[in-house]
């Protein structure tokens, strides 16, 4: 009887005793072996050193193995933020390139060299043929590409490639952009020619798999002119006609591309030492990639972290 009065009256002092003696016993009833340091994964990636189930912090091991998942996630979601800008422009280019040369790549070479640079970039078949059947098909507006040249903060050479079914909307943004973060646009051919047509092709390694040195044999082996790697990502230079053969060649042998494509590398670049400059030149790219008709943003800021 006392005990179930005990129970009755103060069943949640009980409750919360019950909760203390659980968790004691699951922390110290175990072997002193089971409570000596735990080595998880030692001498492998990623190296986590010791965790120490008797201490109260955890071990400087499991950190760095915390910080590299957290650096893992970030590449990740650069990367796949990069395939969905790639998938955009090309969809936009396909469009065009339909309404200018009909639907076949037979009789359309520049649709041809799309479709081959939409498979390079890992687009699947079924996303080519339904832009490929609704640009066909459409119907009213008329897209163009356009092309823009200036400068941006400190002398940095800008080049811009847009498609617009409105010129002066679109070049009346692209203007507004330069003057507001201390840039101007310039005439055609102002900084053109201090750029040359690449092809570039990046590799992301997201798991840390690929050897350094084998890929670089490899992608030389297969026509590349240069090759740079940083921090995991991997960039390819080519002549522009052998972007799409040499991504093709390193996709069969395993590796996963991120992007292949035509691009314009700068001959200079301008180094931004001001902290204003940087960053007005940084605020004036991120307006220009925002814009729904900016395609491609090339310029020559050698210090830039995008």
């Amino acid at each position: 009887k006392v005990y179930y009065k005990i129970m009755k009256s103060h069943w949640l002092t009980l409750m919360i005793y019950m909760s203390i003696f659980f968790t004691v016993f699951f922390v110290f009833g175990m072997s002193a072996s089971e409570r000596s340091d735990i080595k998880m994964y030692e001498g492998s990636k990623p190296n986590i050193a010791v965790l120490d189930r008797d201490g109260s912090s955890l071990s400087e091991g499991l950190l760095t193995y915390l910080g590299t998942q957290a650096n893992i996630k970030h590449k990740k979601e650069k990367t796949d933020s990069a395939r969905a800008k790639i998938f955009t422009k090309i969809g936009k280019e396909l469009t065009i390139a339909v309404r200018e040369g009909g639907s076949d790549p037979a009789s359309n070479s520049k649709l041809r060299d799309l479709i081959q640079k939409a498979k390079a970039n890992n687009v699947p078949n079924d996303n080519i043929e339904r832009t490929i059947k609704k640009a066909q098909g459409a119907q009213g507006d008329n897209f163009e590409e356009v092309t823009y040249e200036g400068y941006g903060p400190a002398g940095v050479a800008v080049i811009v490639t847009a498609t617009t079914d409105n010129r002066n909307r679109t070049a009346g943004n692209v203007r507004a952009y330069f003057a507001k973060f201390h840039g101007n646009m310039g005439q055609t051919g102002c900084v053109g020619y201090l750029f040359a047509n690449k092809g570039m092709i990046v590799i992301t390694d997201e798991d840390e798999d690929y050897d350094e040195d084998k890929l670089m044999e490899q992608a030389l082996e297969a026509g590349a002119e240069d090759f740079s790697a940083d921090e995991g990502v991997y960039e390819i230079t080519t002549e522009p006609d052998d972007v799409y053969a040499v991504a093709d060649a390193l996709k069969a042998l395993g590796y996963n591309i991120t992007s292949a494509e035509v691009t314009k590398v700068p001959s200079t670049y301008v180094n931004i030492d001001g902290e204003e400059d940087q960053r007005f030149m940084g605020l004036l790219l991120d307006k220009l990639d925002e814009d729904d008709d900016v395609l491609d943003v090339y310029h020559n800021w050698e210090n830039c972290d995008r």
